[in-house]
């Protein structure tokens, strides 16, 4: 997960450097909502793991 908005994250960059803002807004936002979604999966996973034995 972390990779993939990493990648989104590069990718609005260079759209951004290039000049491409509707590439480079789409890019950015992509990376926020895949981050965000990772975040949320780590804290669930922390939760769920620690009630196993």
């Amino acid at each position: 997960m972390f990779r993939w908005g990493i990648i989104f994250l590069v990718i609005a960059i260079i759209a951004a450097l290039l000049g491409f803002s509707g590439v480079a807004g789409t890019a950015a936002g992509a990376a926020k909502l895949v981050f965000v979604v990772g975040i949320v999966l780590f804290i669930i996973s922390l939760f769920t793991g620690r009630r196993r034995p």
